[in-house]
């Protein structure tokens, strides 16, 4: 076998009966090997249904096309079977296992076939709902608040009513830089271009102030490409291959001059960043996205790297912490990049303690309303640590994470580059 069974430009990709083969073939080797049943609900659920079976022959060809879809629809893409799976394309063994992708092949032919949720589908359009929140973003978050709103809201998108939701902001990030004037710096040591992601754009526009903020006081210079969109997940998530495709070209053209001018590209959100470094050369199989990936980095990471080269500013006038328990998030440990976040906020003397717990959002996974109960189920080691810490600070690199986490354990994390401006003593406004 080889890697060509994930390959979404194969002609196979979207053939169900190859997709059942090739399902059959991996579970059977994820039910032999068992090494990741303690990831996540989709490995426990498909070994308790093969044990489960009658004949106690633990032949994965019983299972039902039913039982099929429940694995499928567990699955919340934290990559991290990936990463320690011995037999994954990168290992080089005769087996072949990409689970993830696996399940992102079954949803596009669950979407084939009219069989994703709606709310997918509709939570998926994450410009167009930052571009009408942020219009009303003083109604649209006191709304929030209010229990018949969210009642149907649930009923209209299958968000969860009870669930804390990320807020608007009035000002898009984006707004801010272009009244700013852009970069302030002359950018002695680097330049780089910023995908900042819908969350930053729409949700947190203080993570990329802190972004520009910190690189600048590093001397290096922040651009803002024009023509950036969604990086495209929440449509994988949806079985959406042909969406998701339309906005990776559309953001590989908005950066490629950059990159083409010998810049790098930062992302300060770990699942966008993963996006784009792995899935668009897969997705779009092109020369340009594999260049595009190539100099893209997580934002911790590309200062970590320069750091490396020529110390960065380690004098803090600001506000620091003796210590700091710092989230691992799922897709940040999946780049495999190492714990480049936390090695950040040291420079500043705290003690960072890593905790590598999943909070079960995934974009919007763990926000609707069917996967709440097993959501919170699966979070619940990562908010018991972050509760039971005594810290002087949380922190975490992905914002829906960070909402869950004030969610559920009532302690609202900063983003690491949050954590950097402020030992800076530089302000949030500026």
């Amino acid at each position: 076998m080889t890697a060509h069974l994930y390959d979404p430009l194969d002609p196979s990709y979207a053939d169900p009966a190859v997709a059942r083969a090739e399902r059959d073939r991996t579970f059977q080797i994820c039910s032999d090997c068992r090494i990741c049943v303690k990831l996540c609900p989709s490995f426990k659920s498909l070994f308790r249904m093969i044990d489960d079976h009658e004949d106690g022959a633990h032949d994965v060809k019983v299972l039902t096309d039913d039982e099929h879809r429940r694995v499928v629809d567990e699955c919340y893409q934290c990559k991290l079977c990936y990463v320690i799976c011995p037999y994954n394309p990168e290992q080089g063994q005769e087996w072949v296992i990409d689970f993830p992708r696996l399940m992102l092949r079954s949803l596009a032919i669950q979407h084939d076939q009219g069989k994703v949720s709606r709310s997918a589908k509709l939570l998926a359009r994450t410009d167009l709902q930052g571009k009408v929140a942020t219009s009303m973003a003083g109604l649209v978050n006191r709304m929030n608040d209010v229990k018949v709103v969210r009642g149907l809201m649930e009923k209209t998108t299958g968000i969860a009513r009870d669930r804390l939701l990320p807020t608007f902001t009035k000002v898009r990030f984006s707004k801010w830089f272009a009244r700013r004037g852009g970069t302030k710096s002359a950018g002695e040591r680097a330049r780089v271009a910023m995908f900042p992601t819908c969350l930053v754009e729409y949700q947190d526009p203080a993570i990329g102030k802190a972004l520009v903020g910190v690189y600048e006081h590093n001397g290096i210079a922040c651009d803002l490409p024009e023509g950036q969109v969604c990086c495209g997940m929440p449509w994988l998530d949806a079985g959406d291959v042909a969406k998701f495709k339309e906005h990776a070209e559309r953001n590989v053209q908005a950066l490629l001059p950059a990159v083409e001018a010998g810049h790098d590209v930062v992302v300060p959100q770990p699942t966008c960043a993963y996006v784009l470094k792995k899935e668009y050369p897969d997705f779009l199989g092109t020369e340009v996205a594999a260049r595009v990936a190539e100099h893209t980095f997580d934002a911790s990471e590309y200062l970590m790297a320069r750091h490396r080269e020529e110390p960065l500013d380690t004098d803090f006038p600001g506000r620091t912490h003796e210590t700091i328990i710092w989230q691992a998030a799922c897709h940040y440990r999946a780049q495999q990049i190492g714990p480049k976040s936390r090695d950040l906020m040291a420079l500043t003397g705290a003690k960072v303690t890593m905790v590598e717990r999943c909070s079960a959002i995934d974009g919007t996974w763990g926000l609707r309303a069917e996967n709440v109960e097993l959501a919170r189920k699966v979070a619940k080691p990562l908010m018991d640590k972050v509760r039971e810490s005594d810290t002087d600070l949380v922190a975490g690199d992905c914002h829906l994470s960070n909402t869950a986490i004030t969610e559920e354990a009532g302690k609202r994390p900063l983003h690491p580059l949050q954590v950097l401006a402020r030992a800076y003593g530089i302000p949030e406004d500026e």
